[in-house]
């Protein structure tokens, strides 16, 4: 019984010794990950890119003003 009391106390010693240490906290102002961007193609040469950097026109989406040109004279 004196073991598994002396086992007992320094298991939780030793636990709290490492949950104090510095370094070993999470950052809880952490930056947020990106959230994932709905990919599109470009109607003119089938490039994948994200939406936020296609070109919309008349007829579709496009990677570029100048494919845009080229197919929407």
């Amino acid at each position: 019984m004196k073991f598994l009391l002396f086992l007992l106390v320094v298991l939780l010693g030793v636990w709290l010794w490492r949950s104090n240490r510095p370094g070993n906290a999470v950052n809880p102002k952490s930056p947020p990950r990106p959230t994932p961007q709905d990919m599109v193609s470009c109607t003119r040469c089938g490039l994948h890119i994200t939406q936020a950097d296609s070109v919309q026109g008349q007829r579709g989406v496009y990677c570029s003003h100048a494919h845009r040109e080229e197919a929407e004279p």
